[in-house]
């Protein structure tokens, strides 16, 4: 019977990742600086993954894709676009270095947001997960050897950037794929609740 489910196309698991998008000067930017570390350093593992900076990650059946896409559109109406700054770099020893992201508090309470859609997101096997250290990945999955390298570099090399987070992307990958597909683009518009209620319902 588990079999028969997981075949039919609305009980098929799907991953689903919600991200802060930078514009594409920024991503072009970040991403050749990644390119030239990893050459460098001979440590491609996570290289080639696009620039984001990732708010929650979980693992649901598509038939639940219309309920998670309402909710968080409601979500994103009740926020206000802000200014997400980056500078320098920081590192989950030993293993991960990143981008690293000054201003935490309004990505960390947009994520607080987020939580009260976990019973959405859960599903029977799949716990959410939401990220509370909000970083931009430069290199992961190091060896500690590959991070001691790279890090005596990095920690001493600096980076400055800044963008505006008006909005949030869904992105799914479904069993079997490798990579992500854009669900859909959540605008932040700062609307009162009742304005956003009326809007969907």
């Amino acid at each position: 019977m588990a079999t028969l489910l997981a075949q039919s196309p609305g009980y098929r698991y799907a991953e689903y990742l919600l991200i802060l998008n930078p514009h594409e000067d920024l991503r072009q930017r970040i991403s050749n600086l990644k390119k030239e570390v990893a050459t460098k350093f001979q440590a491609f593992s996570g290289t080639y993954s696009k620039p984001n900076i990732a708010l929650v990650r979980f693992t649901n059946w598509e038939m639940m894709e219309e309920k998670i896409v309402n909710n968080l559109k409601v979500t994103a109406m009740s926020l206000p676009p802000f200014k997400v700054h980056l500078k320098d770099f920081g590192s989950f020893p030993t293993h991960t270095i990143f981008f690293d992201v000054q201003s935490k508090l309004p990505i960390q309470s947009l994520v607080r947001e987020l939580r009260a859609s976990r019973r959405l997101m859960r599903s029977p096997e799949h716990e959410p997960f939401f990220f509370t250290e909000p970083n931009i990945p430069l290199a992961r999955n190091l060896s500690s050897e590959h991070y001691d390298q790279m890090w005596k570099e990095m920690s001493h090399r600096h980076f400055t950037a800044s963008f505006i987070a008006d909005s949030m992307l869904l992105l799914k990958r479904r069993e079997g794929e490798k990579g992500y597909q854009i669900v859909q683009r959540f605008e932040f518009m700062n609307l009162p609740v009742a304005v956003r209620q009326g809007e969907l319902f």
